[in-house]
């Protein structure tokens, strides 16, 4: 089995209010990776209980356009976090070229100061980067071949699909640059209602996971209507049987 992670995006709520507990529910779930988010807001729990439970943080979410980026990119290997993601770029800047080549050049020139700190920039999309299309491509797909062949890239599957794409098809056009992908199902509503664990809703979560063999599989919920703790441990049980 690929050992699997889980984004604190999906237990955010808890997080925040007990970082300790939180992260103490999960290990005892059977993670021993995560996903952080706010990597610079999170800097101390994540400096001192994520060791104590046990836990990695092979990624993690954190913005990088438009923010001072050195400071994010200290704690992430202070932390032993190989790649910062930033998760989100608004929908207005993928209608047109020139703006995706605009948030390329900001990645790549981000790139460069994560290499100074021996950690990799990553990209992750929503929606939006795959609705919109530019000379009959994805903005996404015309992102990726803008990158700096340093930058990763992190697929939200749930995201692609509800976007309008053949998710294991994109995956593998994309290929190994998709080092991470999100693992999240439900009925592709894009305010992140009704999702549900993994395999028990419209994302074609097994195709998914053939298509990227060798990519980490963070589960992830944006909403939950239940016990989230639940819900992820129920995933976390789909992949054990999926990649068995």
């Amino acid at each position: 089995m690929t050992e699997p992670s889980v984004q604190l995006y999906s237990v955010r709520g808890a997080f925040a209010a007990d970082p300790n507990d939180t992260l103490g529910r999960l290990a005892a779930i059977g993670f021993t990776l995560v996903e952080p988010y706010g990597v610079l807001e999170n800097a101390e729990s994540l400096r001192t209980l994520l060791p104590e439970h046990g836990l990695s943080a092979p990624t993690a979410h954190a913005r990088l356009v438009g923010v001072e980026q050195a400071p994010v990119f200290a704690v992430a290997a202070e932390c032993g976090i190989g790649v910062v993601i930033d998760p989100y770029i608004g929908e207005e800047k993928w209608q047109d070229a020139s703006d995706v080549a605009a948030t390329a050049k900001a990645l790549n020139e981000a790139a460069a100061v994560a290499a100074e700190h021996g950690v990799r920039v990553g990209y992750h999309n929503h929606w939006w980067e795959l609705e919109s299309r530019i000379d009959g491509r994805s903005a996404f797909e015309v992102l990726a071949d803008q990158l700096d062949p340093a930058i990763v890239l992190e697929v939200d599957t749930y995201w692609a699909t509800a976007g309008g794409e053949d998710a294991p098809a994109l995956l593998r056009r994309l290929g190994e640059r998709v080092v991470a992908i999100h693992v999240k199902d439900g009925d592709l509503a894009t305010d992140g209602t009704g999702q549900v664990p993994a395999g028990q809703g419209r994302v074609p979560v097994g195709d998914v996971l053939a298509a990227a063999p060798n990519a980490l599989r963070v589960v992830e919920f944006d909403a939950y209507d239940g016990d989230v703790f639940d819900a992820v441990a129920a995933s976390r049980a789909y992949l054990a049987d999926a990649d068995r």
